[in-house]
């Protein structure tokens, strides 16, 4: 059986109408995902134009160091993730599972981070509630924001790392045929991941900076 033979999936009848459906399938999902967040960054300047010296303030305690680490890790991540992408369309088995690796890999180093960053966080009373550090109006609501965007970005980051890792494990076993649509549509949900963070990496870190 070919590698052509064995990436088709029923119930296609070709390669390539197979992998125009596995686009519009995830253009579709990944528009979801931007309805998703861009509900909860309306939220964000919504609440920024009611308390601007509030997020001003929360934000300049946010650490920028831990946040531009994680932007610069998950810039190199997609560059690991493109490398795996277009390896698979030339054929190149080592070459993908190798950038696959490596983004899974660089996605462990940015959880490790974040979590460092949490803990930093929670050791100065940065969490909303009883016993918040802040007392300028807005700031509890600019961290509460804060929490929810970064850890749902976390979940859905989890997750892709939870599907590149199954992808290294049957492409070492050979049983992904690197045809398969599957490495391109992951690559572009993980592209996906890195663009909102670009965009969170602003609004949450950079505030009250300039």
């Amino acid at each position: 059986m070919s590698e052509a033979a064995g990436a088709l999936r029923e119930p296609w009848h070709s390669l390539s109408r197979q992998r125009e459906a596995a686009a519009f399938g995830i253009w579709l999902f990944l528009a979801s995902e931007l309805l998703f967040f861009g509900g909860m960054l309306l939220c964000y300047a919504v609440c920024r134009y009611s308390h601007p010296q509030g997020f001003l303030e929360a934000a300049r305690q946010t650490n920028i160091v831990f946040g531009t680490v994680n932007t610069l890790t998950l810039l190199t991540s997609s560059f690991c993730m493109a490398i795996a992408s277009e390896s698979g369309k030339s054929g190149l088995r080592r070459l993908a599972i190798g950038g696959l690796a490596g983004t899974l890999m660089l996605g462990f180093v940015f959880l490790v981070i974040k979590g460092l960053e949490y803990r930093d966080d929670i050791s100065q009373h940065l969490v909303p509630g009883a016993g918040f550090a802040l007392p300028q109006l807005g700031a509890q609501l600019f961290f509460s924001l804060y929490w929810m965007m970064t850890g749902v970005h976390a979940l859905h980051l989890t997750v892709g790392m939870i599907i590149i890792a199954r992808l290294v494990l049957v492409g070492i076993r050979r049983e992904l045929p690197l045809t398969s649509p599957e490495i391109q549509v992951t690559a572009l949900y993980w592209h996906l991941v890195d663009i909102i963070w670009i965009i969170l990496y602003p609004l949450l870190y950079l505030g009250g900076r300039a």
